[in-house]
């Protein structure tokens, strides 16, 4: 599941790539899918980088990762281990909104991209998290959860405010807010919901098979559903 639009990062061979808050794998697939690329994963969950790991090491048996090299490395984002200027490209994606020191956060991603590149944020859109968030109690208790809702301008000011310019957003995974909803309706750790459970079934499809009718219903219905914003900035 791609959140960020990779033809919107302006990668060039050779360029080193950071990942913060790889998760499970799926933006540092794409990485290392561009042509030879450095590609750094980092997440503050240890298990998170050993499932990225086996990702890549299914897609290196495939054959299909093009770039030289890949790390991955657990690490805080408010802390990175990395000198300035350093990368060509940054994506954090889904994490801000788990971190309660936000603004050090993106200190650290903006000090360590070069200048005139480009920085990839993804966070929970306002309006469908703030559903979720009125919904269930259990969904904003969970560990690691949650510790803000961003609205789209506030989070751009925010960005900005550190040497970076605005250059476009937009919004993704449509067809994953209504899950969502029905998980906060009927409780976000119950497995035993069939509704809940059917729906699964038809994202993970989805997320497999990348069936035409649901990259149709997704891009249709992003502008009005879309679960994240994803905005882009260049460095100054």
């Amino acid at each position: 599941m791609i959140t960020i639009d990779f033809n919107r990062l302006d990668i060039r061979p050779g360029d080193r790539i950071l990942d913060m808050g790889c998760g499970e794998g799926r933006h540092m697939v794409k990485a290392c899918q561009m042509e030879q690329t450095l590609c750094m994963g980092a997440d503050f969950v240890y298990d998170n980088l050993k499932s990225t790991r086996n990702k890549l090491i299914f897609h290196q048996a495939l054959d299909d990762l093009s770039c030289d090299r890949f790390d991955l490395s657990c690490m805080d984002v408010t802390r990175l281990p990395f000198r300035d200027q350093c990368f060509d490209a940054v994506i954090c994606s889904e994490v801000l909104e788990h971190v309660p020191n936000d603004d050090l956060a993106v200190s650290e991603l903006v000090r360590i991209l070069k200048p005139g590149r480009i920085l990839a944020v993804s966070v929970t859109r306002f309006y469908p998290e703030k559903i979720c968030w009125c919904l269930s109690d259990d969904y904003t208790a969970a560990d690691m959860g949650h510790v803000r809702i961003y609205r789209k301008k506030a989070l751009i000011k925010k960005i900005t405010d550190y040497r970076m310019t605005y250059l476009v957003s937009h919004f993704a995974h449509s067809i994953h807010t209504p899950y969502w909803w029905l998980k906060c309706l009927t409780g976000p750790d119950r497995t035993d919901v069939r509704l809940v459970n059917l729906y699964h079934r038809l994202l993970v499809w989805d997320l497999m098979k990348h069936p035409p009718v649901t990259r149709f219903l997704d891009r249709l219905l992003n502008p009005v559903l879309g679960k994240s914003l994803v905005v882009y900035f260049r460095k100054k």
